[in-house]
């Protein structure tokens, strides 16, 4: 049985050369090509200007390894959350986080993650696979289509905070958002993209070399590497110095500001000593932290900090002119929340 190939994998040029190969002309080439980005088809029989007789040839020879919304959730505040059922029949999650100015996407990267982190509920989920460029591309596509729907505007921001290390799947990443930005597929600008990492030295300067347009957000929750380790683990493996020596290359090469998303648990990270090692880190180069509302998984191991703590840490990094915002969580009530994607769907 002849196994086809998802047709998205192809490049513009690569369906060109198909075509001529076929005895076609090669612009067959770039009408699919709209169609497969521009207009997301999820079907060759939705190509309506392609004669039947190309479209069979299209059926007969590739797939298009589309997404599906599997289940879509509502929260009382207005967030909507996927649950995104890939073509292999396993499952991502993406979140709409709905305010009065703005709608964001926040996209997965992979199916579960790479990393360890104690808090966070996607950390206790294997990691079966990288997500494809199409995937994750597909991911905002659908959240753009809600965005329209239920908020009569275009979906405006997007993050990639969802399930798994984006660095960790780095070229695929990249070649989405090379999708995402195109004229030829959503037209969205770079600096409306935030990438989220927990942290990989080599990827983060990677990124500066490849001179890419969009934002850099560090998962930093402390700048001692004790306590770091004690809830990411593998910052044993990539500890704060690298991290530091590589978001210094970032700043260096590209003069960006860099966002450090930083949780504030009772008993871990809320002293002032805790306070005084994070404007340490963040000397080197203009920073905005954003204190993230801690949203429980089930167990009692973290606890979100008094309102005590968070007021001095806001007192302390606002002395010390580091721009400081408080971020409360969307979608508690169905598991949307920053750290609790786990497929519970």
């Amino acid at each position: 049985m002849k196994i086809k190939k998802d047709i998205r994998a192809l490049t513009k040029d690569q369906l060109r050369d198909f075509f001529v190969q076929q005895g076609d002309q090669a612009f067959r080439g770039n009408q699919v090509y709209e169609w497969l980005w521009s207009k997301s088809a999820h079907k060759f029989e939705d190509m309506t200007n392609i004669s039947l007789e190309t479209r069979g040839l299209l059926e007969d020879n590739f797939v298009i390894n589309h997404i599906r919304v599997d289940v879509m959730q509502r929260s009382s505040d207005g967030t909507i959350k996927n649950a995104v059922r890939l073509h292999d029949d396993l499952i991502v999650e993406s979140v709409l986080i709905p305010t009065p100015k703005r709608t964001t996407a926040c996209v997965s990267s992979q199916v579960g993650c790479s990393l360890d982190c104690k808090f966070c509920a996607t950390s206790r989920l294997k990691r079966m696979r990288n997500l494809n460029p199409d995937e994750i591309y597909d991911q905002v596509v659908a959240i753009d289509n809600e965005s329209r729907l239920y908020f009569n505007r275009p979906l405006s921001n997007i993050v990639f905070m969802g399930m798994g290390e984006p660095l960790m799947n780095y070229n695929n990443v990249l070649k989405a958002i090379d999708k995402i930005t195109s004229d030829e597929g959503l037209a969205m600008s770079p600096k409306r993209i935030t990438v989220s990492t927990s942290g990989v030295p080599k990827m983060i300067k990677k990124m500066a070399d490849d001179g890419v347009k969009f934002k850099l957000a560090v998962s930093l929750h402390s700048a001692m590497d004790e306590v770091r380790t004690s809830i990411m683990p593998f910052n044993a493996t990539f500890p704060l110095k690298d991290l530091r020596e590589a978001l210094e290359y970032w700043y260096l090469k590209t003069k960006n500001r860099i966002t450090y998303e930083y949780v504030v648990w009772d008993g871990i990270n809320d002293t002032k000593k805790d306070v005084e090692a994070l404007i340490a880190f963040c000397k080197f180069a203009p920073s905005k932290v954003n204190l993230i509302e801690y949203n429980p998984i089930d167990d009692g191991d973290f606890k979100q900090a008094s309102s005590k703590a968070i007021d001095m840490y806001i007192a302390m990094l606002e002395a010390n002119r580091i721009t400081v915002t408080v971020r409360r969580s969307r979608g508690k009530d169905i598991d949307a929340a920053c750290g609790q994607l786990a497929n519970k769907a």
